[in-house]
């Protein structure tokens, strides 16, 4: 910076170290400003005509691909963890459904809504929670939506009949869902793409993981203590993570935080700035957000096989995920006569596959990373489906596997041990999947996962209202091979994107179209001086282009 003038034409000396912003003004100020920060001469004359354009400074204390390697990790455990805290809350609820319909004198099916309701709360909350993330950032959605997350768990603590009990979780998983839509987002905005992968793998197990763990908890602490003690337990946790969210979480969204510099720098000295991405793209409006959240999932849904085809596979093994919640007290309750807490405990099979899948997907992050090299920094999306092809043939091992092991003559960990490549392969699948719908639909990418989310959401619902008929009707060991047939149906799906896939984006609008913006982005590269990458700013419509898991 070097010879640089300000505004007033005088000399800028660059400083000598960054001026170092307190980590409570993070927290706190999402507008905050430097000497650096308000000296620096922004381009544009400060007119409303030609405002001050305001985008990240060199070496920017607030910039969070700046962040220290030790606050960016951070971060990404306390997202991870408060997003498996509400998949825990949606499983948890299981381990007191006996004692709910005892108090209630309520069938299994109508208890079981419990759950239902909840996921389905999954698939309303994202198309409300991403356009609002992306015009009041990710901090005050946590803030809010964890609060009313803890408020609606404590009502289901005091819920006076089941009605009040179903709906109460319905509303709790619907505004509960925000860090499952937003956490991915946080990640994003810290890590640089060629980072990201790594921070993601270690993320993307944290909304498996919640679910898993919840009857183990739910099962011990309903069994001797109630229902009621559950629901407290959640909403005690949920609080416990919304204040621990509250005070060490900051502002992360670049286009949000510039936002409110401009505001301030305005402020300051009279003069008009605006941040630069709302100058080059003009600010969306609250109704136009909605109106592009709430349709263009579908319009993607429907109208791209890719995207159809990948969500259905994925709600199809989200379906059996919860569907287990469900067949589980089943197979290990009613014929092997185990207790509500030792029943949870045969989950701990797909735990351990679940943390196999990490660790593998780190492994395999280093053969990505040498695909992405050679082909200039633009991996072709088919690039992140090879973990998906080895995992798809586990998910149908695994369920056949606990399907023809769980006779009561058959030794326990036989049955267990099959939820081991279940877990693995659901993981590596769900990863490499939502990969490749980002890398295929950039431009699309937070569409797309809205529709992935709402299809798969659904059938997490759907699939534990049946599930009792099921098992009562097929018995034990053909009404656990029902998912296991769909998921073997399923594993060409991989296989058909890795060989035919370039062909099939070209033929589909949206991935043609996003096709056409990274290849201009490809070129534009070639033929500019590449820009730092810690300084990149995200499109604001759709999102930053992540890896989200």
């Amino acid at each position: 910076m070097s010879g640089e003038k300000s505004r007033d034409g005088e000399q800028i000396e660059p400083p000598a170290t960054r001026t170092k912003i307190p980590y409570w003004r993070l927290i706190i100020d999402q507008g905050v400003v430097t000497p650096e920060i308000i000296n620096y001469p922004y381009s544009g004359s400060g007119t409303e005509d030609d405002p001050y354009s305001v985008s990240w400074i060199p070496d920017d204390p607030r910039n969070p691909m700046l962040f220290s390697e030790v606050e960016k990790w951070t971060y990404t455990m306390l997202v991870a963890f408060a997003t498996l805290a509400v998949s825990l809350v949606s499983s948890a609820y299981t381990g007191g459904v006996l004692e709910i319909e005892q108090d209630f004198g309520i069938g299994n099916e109508v208890a079981t809504l419990g759950v239902s309701l909840f996921v389905l709360g999954f698939a309303i909350g994202p198309l409300l929670w991403a356009p609002l993330s992306e015009l009041f950032g990710r901090q005050l959605l946590f803030t809010t939506t964890y609060a009313g997350l803890t408020a609606f768990n404590a009502g289901a603590a005091g819920a006076q009949n089941s009605w009040t009990l179903i709906i109460l979780r319905f509303f709790a998983g619907a505004i509960g869902s925000s860090p499952l839509t937003n956490a991915g987002g946080v990640i994003a905005d810290m890590f640089p793409a060629k980072q990201r992968g790594v921070a993601m793998s270690m993320f993307a197990a944290a909304p498996f993981l919640g679910p898993v763990i919840g009857p183990i908890i739910g099962g011990f602490l309903g069994m001797n203590a109630g229902w009621r003690w559950v629901m407290g337990f959640l909403a005690a946790f949920s609080g416990a993570v919304w204040i621990m969210g509250s005070v060490l979480i900051p502002e992360t969204y670049g286009p949000v935080l510039l936002r409110r510099r401009a505001a301030r720098l305005s402020k300051l000295s009279g003069k008009v700035y605006r941040s630069k991405t709302d100058i080059e793209q003009g600010r969306v409006a609250l109704g136009e957000a909605f109106k592009i959240a709430l349709s263009r999932p579908w319009i993607l849904l429907l109208r791209e096989p890719i995207v159809f085809l990948l969500s259905l596979y994925m709600a199809i093994i989200y379906g059996t995920l919860y569907m287990l919640f469900a067949a589980f007290p089943i197979v290990y309750e009613e014929h092997r006569h185990w207790n509500q807490g030792v029943s949870g405990l045969a989950f701990l099979g797909i735990m351990v596959g679940m943390l196999l899948s990490v660790a593998y997907s780190l492994w395999d992050n280093k053969r990505y990373i040498k695909t992405e090299e050679a082909h200039g920094g633009f991996a072709p999306p088919e690039a992140r489906l090879p973990p998906t092809m080895l995992a798809c043939t586990a998910i149908p091992i695994g369920l056949f596997w606990f399907a023809w092991t769980n006779y009561p003559s058959i030794h326990w960990m036989a049955s267990i041990a099959a939820g081991v490549p279940f877990g693995f392969g659901m993981v590596l699948v769900f990863l490499g999947i939502m990969n490749y719908l980002i890398d295929a639909y950039t431009i699309f990418a937070a569409s797309v996962l809205a529709a992935n989310s709402v299809l798969r959401s659904l059938f997490g619902a759907a699939f534990p209202l049946f599930t009792t008929y099921m098992y009562n009707n097929l018995g034990i060991h053909w009404a656990s091979s029902i998912p296991a047939f769909l998921a073997l149906a399923c594993v060409p799906f991989p296989f058909l994107f890795y060989k035919y896939g370039p062909a099939i984006r070209v033929r589909c609008k949206f991935a043609a179209q996003s096709d056409q913006f990274m290849r201009s982005m490809m070129e534009g590269m070639k033929s500019a001086p590449a820009k730092e990458e810690e300084t990149e700013t995200f499109d604001r419509t759709e999102g930053p282009r992540t890896s989200t898991g």
